[in-house]
């Protein structure tokens, strides 16, 4: 089988972690490595055995596949070019800077024979995938996703930073249309919204509670699922749920009984299984397993989060 040729766009953090995967792979050859810094991606390209450039557009017909990990007010920029040529992309979060970016993003996805995943790693979290077999009918979630400042991701507000993590959680967990929401941002120490809290009430009757900050004192994150018959709380880093289960009242007693049981995943890697899983996508053709939808609709939710931000805020 003839080895597929990969590219990284961006050398940063978060594209050094890719190119990292790709060079480790069988059957990938990871070809370039792209910066418009230049000693960045030689460095980086010299450490996975790639070629660096400076221009993305340069890839055209020289590769089969990339990942896109450049600064989030770029990717539409990125992709739709990367697309147009035939390539075919992992794309980081956010899936764009503005909605009207993500549509156009999609339709370019749904031409025959592109394929186009987007970059939501907690779909591959082990505490996520566990979820889906255990969460049923939820009737609240609550959500913290709390770290301290860093220049990293500062291009966009949180709520596409960061926030874009749980909500894709919960559409993919438990999908539905959304029926209303209140929201409220604040900028503190970038001219963006750093601290975010969203309050969505679903078509289904779930109510989801998010908090989100690029400016807290500590790290946490988690996510909490209330449901008739249990609540479970997952936390993302450490990789474990924590369940408590209610069984019906024995005779004689006044109350149900709660039984508690920790789920502990162990060691894993996210960020391999998600680009082991993109690549195998492009191998197959068959449709991702983050598809362009499944980000259009995050970045749907989150335009009308923000939306009712700056109504509240005029």
């Amino acid at each position: 089988m003839a080895k597929l040729r990969a590219a990284v766009v961006g050398a940063g953090r978060l594209g050094s972690l890719h190119a990292r995967k790709y060079a480790a792979l069988d059957g990938v050859s990871l070809d370039y490595v792209v910066d418009i810094d230049s000693d960045r991606a030689a460095s980086l390209a010299a450490e996975v055995g790639a070629r660096p450039i400076n221009d993305y557009r340069n890839l055209s017909g020289k590769v089969d596949l990339a990942t896109v990990a450049s600064p989030g007010v770029t990717h539409h920029e990125i992709a739709s070019s990367l697309l147009t040529s035939g390539i075919d992309l992992l794309l980081e979060k956010p899936m764009a800077a503005t909605l009207d970016e993500a549509r156009d993003l999609a339709a370019l996805a749904e031409r025959p024979g592109r394929i186009l995943q987007i970059g939501h790693l907690e779909r591959f979290n082990p505490a996520v995938v566990h979820l889906h077999s255990i969460v049923h009918k939820p009737r609240f979630v609550e959500c913290h996703r709390l770290a301290s400042f860093t220049e990293r991701g500062t291009d966009v507000d949180v709520v596409l930073d960061l926030m874009v993590h749980d909500l894709d959680v919960i559409l993919s967990v438990a999908p539905s249309e959304v029926a209303t929401l209140e929201a409220v941002g604040v900028a503190i120490l970038t001219d963006q919204i750093d601290l975010a809290n969203a309050r969505i009430r679903f078509q289904n009757g779930l109510i989801a509670n998010l908090v989100t900050s690029r400016v807290a004192a500590r790290r946490e994150r988690k996510i909490r699922f209330f449901q008739p018959d249990a609540y479970i709380s997952v936390d993302y880093e450490a990789r474990s749920i924590q369940i408590y289960r209610k069984s019906p009242a024995p005779p004689g007693a006044q109350f149900p009984i709660i039984s508690a049981e920790k789920i502990d995943l162990g060691e894993a890697d996210p960020l391999g299984d998600e680009v082991r899983s993109f690549v195998e996508s492009v191998r197959t053709r068959q449709a991702p397993a983050v598809t362009a939808l499944d980000g259009l609709r995050v970045m749907e939710l989150t335009d009308r989060i923000k939306q009712v931000m700056e109504t509240e805020a005029s």
